[in-house]
């Protein structure tokens, strides 16, 4: 097995990405990527992963969705109250990446996190599906439960519950936007010489941008 898997790989080619062709800003350099991620038909384009770290220090990392992008940054949703939630209350700084395979492209989010209005949480979270809906009152997300039938017979329960009364957001769920502080764009290139850009925000306000070695 362990040959098999160090026999994997892929040689890029597709693109190359040069600092003379590039935004000066990286979140209008994020939005043209974007467009051509979303124009090539990407199966779930918006998923990222997102890592974080307790004060103790371990990080942890799952997938999930973006939902929105503003020039101040990424936004997604959860539940606060969930490990994620926990660790962001410790320490609110966070990494997204985005892979997009077949345009052999990654982007590399690190930023500050932040809760975003709860008008705007609020707002979202009605415009969601009622089962996604139900699905987030019902989930005690991360928490240990006895069974998936304990699940299960919860959703029912508010499922049942939802078809006399009106469903608003919990108090414990929302979003997050990541404001950043450092954006890289990786292209996949022939040989492992892949091109990375970095981004850096300067205390100016300003972008610094550099190429690092692959």
């Amino acid at each position: 097995m362990a040959k098999d898997i160090a026999g994997i790989r892929k040689n890029y080619s597709k693109k190359k990405l040069s600092e003379k062709k590039i935004h000066a800003n990286p979140m209008k350099q994020f939005s043209t990527w974007w467009k051509q991620a979303v124009i090539s038909g990407l199966d779930e384009v918006n998923s990222m992963t997102l890592a974080t770290a307790a004060s103790d220090g371990f990080p942890s990392a799952r997938i999930v969705l973006l939902k929105g992008v503003t020039q101040d940054g990424f936004v997604f949703f959860t539940n606060y109250e969930s490990y994620k939630g926990q660790q962001l209350a410790e320490n609110p700084k966070a990494c997204l990446v985005f892979f997009w395979k077949e345009l052999e492209r990654q982007v590399r989010i690190t930023g500050l996190v932040e809760k975003i209005k709860v008008e705007e949480s609020e707002a979202y979270f009605l415009s969601r599906p009622e089962g996604s809906q139900i699905g987030a009152i019902a989930s005690p997300q991360s928490q240990v439960i006895e069974s998936r039938n304990w699940l299960d017979k919860k959703y029912k329960e508010i499922k049942k519950w939802a078809k006399k009364n009106a469903i608003q957001k919990p108090e414990y769920w929302g979003g997050y936007i990541v404001k950043p502080v450092i954006i890289e764009f990786w292209q996949g290139r022939p040989s492992r010489l892949h091109d990375r850009i970095q981004y850096t925000l300067e205390g100016n306000g300003n972008w610094k941008i550099q190429r690092l070695a692959p």
